[in-house]
């Protein structure tokens, strides 16, 4: 601020100056500038080179291009009549007028007394910041300069007449960077032309040095009378960096050929009728060159930060309180020279404090128009969006009498000065002074650990005294504290404007208890109890219903690593006419990662909706209120050793944030046995931990598989559950080694059993010779009916007529043989073969069949196992062979099946082979009477069926034809 007004004065002296100028021209001049000079002097009347010091007075003259006139003054006037004059001073000056008294306009319009040419206005003596001189065709007019109270929107005033005419200069600062003070003088009255200027403004305007030509002494020079009782303060300082000349621009019109202006009323530069430039304060070389400032390197710097939470809980929302704070005695000390402004600072927060993604939900950004916006008479929410605001910001300076305050706004990602993900603009403002100041604020997070570094660069070179940016605080506050108790350093690395080193600030703060107040997280592994809640929509037995998981952690918990589940038996999908998401589009989908890679899947989805399954969505971030995004679930192929998986692949754009595509591919496996669908975590992908160095703090996962007619509920009754094995992150998210597997699980129980009917068919043919001592081939055929409960319990006992031929019994296939590869007795001998089975399911888009294998077993005689397989499921249906100990069924042979899959079958055959490799015996001959099975069956919702079909056998009739017998 100081340096703007500081600016202001310079400005005003730069207006002056261009009241009045000497003959420079020939008939030929154009309108213009014909000389403009300005520079800094001490007391000795040496050029003021001093970076940081308070000069002894101010000094410019302008003039203007003379043209050939009889008629004018010493035979020339001005090529066009002056109507505006627009100085812009160099960044880095800075004034104050908090101690310098000033005058009323209605008391500086009314001349008090007149003495020949000049008038003296009504103003306090002590007012008094300079003097005048004005060449005008009549003469040449000297008076006092005085310090006016500004309108609103204006920093400065500055008064001064030429004979009767006020002249008045006001003084503002530039909206743009690098935001230097622009001096303005408009509408300058057509009262006579102006040839040159003078202007000189004191840099202590209470020293006694001023007293012979302060006020009315100035026509008077009765010295002893206008002594000024106000503080001895420096008007204005020197800036303190020492790049080079000291630039100042100009631009100038005619009230014959006036200029445009932009919409802040500044000068329209492309407009041909301005007449521009820039010029370089002059040393007193000879001849003059251009001067630039010295004894930047002795400059003082020692700003000092403080940095603390508004939350002093671990791993919870919270804001920040910022602050930097100059103690500048040198900035109002007439001997002293000000500290160097600060240029850089680089502020980078514990490794820990990350933003949180909290923050997303309902935040809208500031794009580059909305900051272009923010101008200083703007209202709230005309610029950066209201919704965009994150913080505040208030500064101090001593040299003004009020702070000016502001906000800090979220910045459109990707869409900024930086080009990054994240940025903030700070915008500060006082409509009463005239200033806006917009400054971006670039922030990097660590792409590892999600550090937080914030860069402010070539900050505006205003002195102040306290600078505080506040973060807001709350549910939604834009970080996330640390996860441990402790103590965490803040340092910041300052650079001057002067040149010289940086110099690091550092700040601490504790963190002194868990989240909501619990207590503080041991230094060891965090605890980690997640919650699970799972089930279908509509648990009726036997009906299609949408099935959802929703996964919970707590803050301070650890974070979810890896998870597998395994659904409730009989809870399974029907994957009949859905097509597989191909490899190629999840790796697109993967690939999405550019700055709209988010909108691009929701745009246009990577996988073909026909895969598609459900959806998901997923909640991020610390405190009560989670930013949540929904994603899409798809079947996909063979992953990892599993034959099935499913892609979850989420748009990560919450809010104003696209962070690409997230895919997390999770394998998916049957029980071959029970049929059970289980999410093997050994061979599904990670859940990501940070994306983009924005930590996700995963805690809330939600999944729906909701495709219609896609999963089944079971037809048994029975209590079971969803379990989940869940992996937290242990002390090291990055390494897999310390994970902490807990296992949860959720209840989960189907309903309307008992109305569900229960009446499988059942039959059975034999092929081959049926004489005693024949091997024939078996060929069994189960048909349920549709809407029945699925068969739990099978068990079927042959008639007398069959005996168990153990003499076939040779190869076997072994457990290990039979587990071996992908667990479907691919690895059995090809002689351990004795038959083949098929089954047909609405679940399926083609039949599972496969061999039926002999297999070692518990059991004194081995067990039939039917390897059933499509090109995606494995199912091995076992069934024990042994004879019936008691009852009218005692020493027949049998055949159990003791866990039947809780999934429907409309047909399955069993063929079992006939000859040498049968493993049946004919006891009696098949054609002289009927023989009858034992068939005993039990629904999945206990419903018992029992019934005796016939064995049927092809036999010889009348004529020689064949005849079926019973």
């Amino acid at each position: 601020m100081g340096r703007r007004l500081l600016s202001l004065l310079i400005g005003a002296i730069l207006v002056g100056a261009a009241a009045a100028g000497p003959a420079a021209g020939g008939a030929d001049a154009a309108f213009g500038v014909s000389n403009f000079e300005f520079g800094f002097v001490n007391a000795d009347g040496s050029v003021a080179t001093q970076a940081g010091s308070h000069p002894y007075a101010l000094r410019t003259r302008i003039g203007w291009n003379l043209k050939s006139d009889p008629d004018g003054w010493k035979g020339q006037s001005p090529d066009g009549m002056v109507r505006d004059l627009v100085v812009s001073l160099p960044a880095g000056f800075a004034g104050t007028t908090v101690d310098v008294p000033r005058c009323a306009t209605a008391n500086f319009l009314e001349l008090a007394s007149k003495s020949g040419e000049e008038g003296i206005p009504n103003c306090p003596d002590s007012s008094a910041v300079g003097t005048s001189e004005t060449i005008l065709h009549t003469g040449v007019f000297h008076g006092p300069v005085f310090n006016l109270e500004p309108p609103p929107g204006v920093a400065v005033k500055l008064g001064y007449f030429v004979y009767t005419t006020p002249v008045i200069i006001e003084v503002g600062v530039n909206q743009e960077p690098p935001y230097n003070v622009v001096s303005s003088l408009t509408k300058i009255p057509q009262t006579s032309p102006i040839y040159e200027g003078f202007l000189e403004l004191w840099g202590f305007p209470a020293s006694p040095a001023h007293d012979s030509e302060r006020g009315h002494c100035f026509v008077s020079h009765e010295a002893d009378s206008c002594a000024s009782n106000a503080p001895d303060v420096p008007f204005f300082t020197l800036p303190t960096s020492c790049t080079g000349p000291l630039g100042i621009g100009y631009a100038t019109d005619s009230w014959e050929n006036p200029g445009g202006v932009l919409g802040d009323g500044s000068p329209d530069l492309a407009d041909p009728n301005w007449v521009s430039g820039e010029i370089f304060t002059q040393n007193n070389e000879n001849p003059p060159g251009p001067q630039g400032l010295t004894g930047c390197t002795t400059l003082n710097f020692k700003p000092r930060i403080t940095a603390q939470p508004t939350s002093r809980a671990a791993q919870s929302p919270t804001g920040l309180d910022f602050s930097l704070n100059v103690n500048d005695e040198g900035l109002l000390s007439p001997p002293g020279r000000a500290q160097s402004t600060i240029r850089k600072a680089v502020v980078t927060l514990p490794e820990g404090f990350t933003t949180n993604p909290s923050l997303a939900e309902g935040l809208v950004t500031c794009s580059e128009a909305d900051l272009a916006r923010e101008t200083v008479n703007a209202s709230a929410g005309s610029g950066c969006p209201n919704a965009s605001k994150i913080g505040t910001v208030e500064v101090e300076s001593p040299l003004l009498k009020e702070s000016v305050n502001g906000s800090l706004f979220i910045a459109t990602p990707y869409e900024n000065p930086f080009g990054s993900l994240l940025g903030l603009y700070m915008v500060i403002r006082n409509p009463l002074l005239g200033i806006v100041i917009k400054q971006p604020l670039k922030v990097e997070n660590d792409p590892l650990t999600g550090q937080i570094t914030t860069v402010a660069d070539d900050l505006p070179q205003l002195p102040f005294s306290h600078f505080r940016l506040h973060f807001r605080e709350g549910t939604r506050s834009p970080l996330a504290s640390p996860p441990l108790c402790g103590e965490y350093q803040v340092p910041a690395v300052l650079t001057p404007w002067s040149g010289a080193a940086p110099i690091t600030s550092t700040d601490t703060f504790s963190i002194i208890s868990g989240p909501d107040g619990g207590p503080c997280p041991s230094g060891g592994t965090p605890p980690f109890r997640p919650g699970l809640l799972a089930g279908t929509i509509n648990n009726a037995a036997g009906r299609y219903s949408p099935f959802y998981v929703h996964m919970t952690r707590k803050d301070g918990e650890q974070e979810i690593t890896h998870f597998s589940i395994k659904l409730p038996p009989g809870v399974i999908g029907k994957l009949a006419g859905i097509p597989f998401c191909p490899d190629l589009a999840i790796a697109a989908a993967v690939a999405r990662t550019g700055p709209h890679g988010g909108q691009e899947e929701i745009d246009n989805p990577s996988c073909p909706a026909a895969s598609e399954i459900g959806r998901t969505l997923v909640g991020a971030g610390v405190g009560p209120s989670l930013a949540y995004a929904p994603g899409k679930v798809y079947l996909a192929g063979p992953y990892n050793g599993s034959q099935l998986s499913i892609a979850a692949i989420t748009a990560a754009k919450v809010g104003p944030f696209d962070l690409g595509t997230v895919v997390v591919r999770e394998a998916l496996k049957v029980n071959p046995e029970t049929a059970e669908v289980f999410v093997d975590a050994t061979g599904s992908d990670p859940l990501p931990h940070i994306i983009k160095g924005i930590p996700v703090h995963l805690r809330d996962i939600r999944v729906y598989v909701d495709r219609p007619d896609f999963v089944l509920n079971p037809t048994s009754c029975a209590r079971t559950s969803t379990a989940s094995t869940v992996l937290g992150s242990g002390t090291d998210f990055a390494s897999e080694a310390d994970d902490s597997p807990v296992t949860v699980t959720s209840p989960f129980q189907a309903a309307s059993c008992a109305s569900l009917g229960f009446k499988p068919r059942l039959s059975i043919s034999l092929k081959g010779g049926t004489k005693r001592g024949k091997n024939p081939a078996l060929t069994a055929v189960v048909r349920p009916r549709p809407g029945d409960a699925n068969i739990g319990h099978a068990r079927v006992t042959l008639p007398r007529s069959e005996f168990l031929e153990q003499g076939h019994i040779k190869t076997i296939c072994t457990r290990v043989q039979f587990n071996a590869g992908v667990g479907n007795g691919e690895q059995c001998p090809a002689a351990s073969v004795y038959g083949r089975a098929r089954a047909v399911t609405p679940l399926l888009d083609e039949p599972l069949s496969g061999p039926v294998f002999l297999r070692s077993s518990n059991h004194p005689l081995p067990d039939l196992v039917a390897a059933l397989h499509s090109g995606r499921i494995e199912v091995a249906l076992v069934g024990r062979i042994d004879s019936a100990t008691k009852g009218r069924a005692k020493g027949l042979i049998r055949t159990t099946f003791d866990a039947v899959p809780d999934a429907p079958v409309t047909k399955f055959t069993l063929k079992m082979f006939g000859g040498k490799k049968s493993l049946l015996v004919n006891s009696t001959n098949l054609c002289r009477r009927t023989h009858k099975a034992i068939a005993e069956f039990t629904g999945q919702n206990g419903r018992p069926y029992d019934f005796n079909p016939p064995v049927k056998a092809k036999c010889k009739g009348k004529g020689g034809k064949k005849s079926r017998q019973r």
